[in-house]
């Protein structure tokens, strides 16, 4: 039950859809209207306010770390019930039926909750590739897409089972992504959203 509960908590903490609440607030049109039509930092960036997109990353990041932390005193299975939780519920908030963002920041604040070397790990990979393509997409895919294989290898086959399956998850939402990358479509980092009217 402990696990359920968890997972409760870290579903609705996970559906603060910050970069939506943090652009209204900074009188910015909604996030939802421009670029991606993402409420993620990525799409936040393109309104030009790079303080904004920092905030709203954070704060994506913080609820999955918090999430973890507060049900890691209930044991281990519930830190992983509460780390899935706050994923989908960023994916799928029920504040905005259902409606949410592709999940990088999430699922490395629940990665520094779990196990917080692979979340560097995560960092340097995603950071690496992001500088050398200009490409947000492209960098948190292959990052991912390594992290099961690391905490593999660091011994940790609980959370990599959970990452398996949250990085399948991922890719699923960056599935347009992927098919711009594909076609030479995709927008780089910096790139500035038309703003409408």
């Amino acid at each position: 039950m402990s696990s359920v509960f968890a997972f409760a908590f870290g579903y609705l903490l996970g559906s603060i859809p910050f970069g939506l609440l943090l652009t209204r607030a900074a009188g910015a049109p909604d996030i939802r209207s421009i670029g991606s039509g993402n409420i993620g930092a990525t799409n936040v960036l393109r309104t030009g306010r790079k303080w904004l997109a920092a905030i709203t990353l954070f704060c994506d990041m913080f609820k999955g770390t918090v999430a973890v932390l507060v049900a890691r005193h209930f044991g281990t299975d519930a830190a992983l019930a509460a780390g899935l939780g706050a994923f989908v519920g960023h994916l799928f908030p029920v504040w905005l039926r259902f409606k949410g963002g592709k999940g990088v920041a999430t699922y490395i604040g629940v990665l520094i909750g779990l196990y917080w070397p692979a979340a560097l790990a995560f960092c340097i990979i995603w950071l690496s590739i992001a500088a050398a393509s200009r490409y947000s997409s492209l960098a948190a895919l292959i990052a991912s897409a390594l992290t099961p294989l690391g905490l593999w290898a660091f011994n940790r086959p609980n959370i990599a089972a959970l990452f398996l399956v949250l990085t399948a998850a991922l890719w699923v939402m960056h599935r347009e992504n992927i098919a711009r990358l594909l076609n030479g479509t995709e927008g780089k980092i910096g790139a500035k959203a038309a703003i409408p009217n």
